[in-house]
């Protein structure tokens, strides 16, 4: 049976301008509604300095130059793999031990204000990784994100499953200059009113913007506007830190606890308990809990 709905008929607007919030004039009620109403995405600019930049891009550097086979798992490059390009976008995964900074930057006093009004006060971190695309390095297949990127195979997901309360949000913070020569991200503005993975009948790339900016600026967009890197037909690297934020109750992509060192664990912040997921107990072995009453309006009192 076909589930495919039918496309929203809106063709590519003339240059679409990405809102732009800094901590000064944050406004959580207008950054939500952006998020599910209007283009989909928002900028942040001035949560990191110039120093903190540099250090996470050092350290990215590095790893990935580690990595010059291009070993690491990654996403949506089933053309860059067969024509034998995949090694020239880099993953760097487990990224909280390998920087505190990482640490700093996951958890930003305003990316936690805007995570809280936007997936619920108890959201969590699904992954952070970043992404580095070097010279004639490839695009991506537009996608869109966890947990609905397999939406191409509708019938694995629940019925009038929809977009109007969002179960994914998405920061990728600059470490380079986002320019169309370089492949910012590509986005069609206003996709994720209507949850549907795009194909080629939608014309992604007739239609799309671009996610434009300078090294330090975040853009936080829903996971269910159709998206894609570009291709970086310039002569230097695009990296950034993409970092993925859920509501408590999904399942996250990247087991980040079990990564960890243990004394990271022990000794992470009341933030990042929250966001590793340490705060919801669940799955849990419920034949071997502590006995008496867990859930219920009284059972969160006495918490």
């Amino acid at each position: 049976m076909n589930t495919r709905t039918q496309a929203v008929p809106f063709e590519r607007p003339h240059t679409v301008a990405i809102p732009v919030y800094t901590p000064d004039n944050l406004d959580t009620d207008a950054i939500v509604r952006e998020l599910l109403d209007g283009v989909g995405a928002v900028t942040l600019r001035g949560l990191f300095t110039p120093a903190e930049i540099a250090e996470a891009r050092q350290i990215v550097m590095r790893e990935s130059d580690e990595d010059a086979a291009g070993g690491k798992v990654t996403h949506f490059q089933g053309d860059a793999e067969r024509s034998g390009r995949i090694a020239l976008q880099r993953r760097v995964w487990n990224l909280l031990a390998k920087g505190d900074i990482f640490s700093r930057m996951a958890a930003h006093p305003v990316l936690m204000t805007v995570m809280r009004a936007f997936i619920g006060s108890e959201f969590i971190m699904g992954s952070i990784a970043a992404n580095r695309i070097l010279p004639g390095g490839p695009g991506q297949e537009p996608h869109i994100d966890y947990p609905y990127w397999d939406f191409h195979s509708p019938s694995t997901h629940p019925a009038r499953i929809n977009a109007s309360f969002p179960l994914n949000a998405q920061a990728t913070i600059m470490l380079d200059p986002f320019t169309e020569e370089t492949g910012a991200t590509a986005y069609v503005p206003g996709s994720q009113r209507e949850l549907r993975y795009p194909d080629e009948s939608d014309r992604f790339f007739d239609r799309c913007e671009r996610m434009l900016g300078e090294p330090g600026d975040t853009i936080v967009f829903f996971g269910a506007v159709w998206h894609c890197a570009m291709p970086n037909r310039s002569s230097v690297d695009r990296s950034a830190i993409i970092t993925q934020y859920l509501p408590k109750f999904v399942k996250p992509m990247e087991n980040m606890p079990a990564a960890l060192p243990a004394e990271f664990v022990r000794q992470a912040s009341a933030d990042l308990r929250q966001l590793l997921g340490l705060n919801y107990p669940y799955p849990e072995i419920l034949d071997s809990a502590r006995g008496g009453n867990a859930e219920g309006r009284d059972a969160m009192k006495a918490r």
